[in-house]
């Protein structure tokens, strides 16, 4: 049956609509430099550093690609004798597609430290915030706007009314790591609670009157071994190998690879491999000094998509704060210190 060209307009819309809500199932937003940004992947990190340590984060991906995403994210852990474990805060942007679909969110988290033996020290972390979801309307084209081999001309008639260009929801998370001087491994889960989020004022067409946000898994391990052993830092060479697996619904993916440390620089490598295919080279160089650490990472697409979305880039910026005089020292993380 041909439908009449209201209807379709008015199908062809719906449609739309209907995959833009569907698009929430996708993964949340993900950095290829994990340990550089060490919050965002696990709460757990929060208090790992020896002193206070800010974190900057910008990720583009797949840039040559209109609408593309764009992601930044700022962090600030610190570890406080008087409640034995760290406090982290962080807030995030990511921003993404044509229609300009924005995230804004602010997370607080807290880790228990829980020394186990003289040399293997657990942590246990809580992580609460909002996270705000907004679309711009206005930058999206509709059928109707359409005129026969001239373009998208006319105003759209679509009425947008029962559709919120804006929400706001709870989103909580926790998480556990386990590190010695020379190994560490954690668990992470993020939107613990499934929050719910619809931009339809109204119940979907399906009867379901929201879409919840799927739960996001996150595991990682590995260890350190040293290379050069010499007490003049400049000369001191560590190998780190390590894995980090997510799983958010239907969407996975292995990330396996190390990087090397000699004095102030850094170089690694890693393979990003998902459940449908293998997805990425990641390539990662860094200078960290006692005081502020920079990396820069490459992701080189090695799926299909390679020949539209070829490449990402990312950096990071981290910085140690000022150092405080404690009674009783936190055990920090020292690998990966990167």
């Amino acid at each position: 049956m041909i439908l009449p060209f209201t209807a379709t307009c008015r199908l062809i819309t719906y449609v739309m609509l209907m995959l833009m809500a569907i698009s929430l199932h996708a993964q949340d937003a993900q950095f290829s430099q994990f340990y550089a940004n060490p919050i965002y992947t696990n709460p757990a990190f929060a208090g790992t550093s020896k002193v206070g340590r800010l974190v900057l984060a910008s990720r583009s991906q797949w840039a040559q690609i209109a609408g593309s995403y764009s992601t930044v994210n700022a962090s600030y852990d610190e570890h406080f004798d008087v409640i034995n474990g760290g406090i982290g805060i962080q807030m995030h942007y990511d921003e993404q597609g044509i229609g300009k679909l924005r995230t804004t969110g602010i997370d607080v988290a807290y880790s228990y430290q829980i020394p186990i033996t003289k040399s293997f020290t657990v942590r246990a972390a809580l992580q609460a915030g909002f996270v705000q979801k907004s679309i711009d309307f206005g930058k999206l084209h509709w059928f109707d706007e359409i005129i026969a081999r001239k373009g998208f001309l006319k105003a759209s008639q679509e009425d947008l009314s029962k559709i919120n260009s804006s929400l706001l929801y709870p989103n909580f998370a926790a998480g556990i790591l386990g590190y010695s001087k020379n190994f560490y491994a954690g668990f992470a889960a993020h939107n613990l609670t499934e929050p719910a989020q619809t931009f339809f004022t109204n119940p979907l067409p399906d009867g379901k009157a929201f879409i919840q946000i799927p739960m996001k898994y996150t595991a990682n391990a590995g260890i350190i071994l040293p290379l050069i052993v010499t007490n003049n830092k400049r000369r001191q060479a560590n190998l780190y190998p390590n894995v980090i697996y997510m799983q958010q619904q239907q969407f996975n993916q292995l990330n396996l690879g190390l990087f090397v440390s000699r004095g102030t620089f850094v170089a690694g490598l890693y393979f990003r491999q998902t459940s449908i295919n293998s997805d990425a080279f990641i390539f990662f160089m860094g200078l960290r000094t006692p005081k502020v650490k920079i990396g820069y990472s490459y992701d080189a697409t090695v799926s299909e998509a390679r020949y539209g979305a070829v490449n990402s880039h990312e950096v990071t910026l981290s910085f140690e704060m000022r150092k405080h005089i404690r009674h009783r020292k936190p055990r920090p993380m020292t690998c990966p210190d990167f």
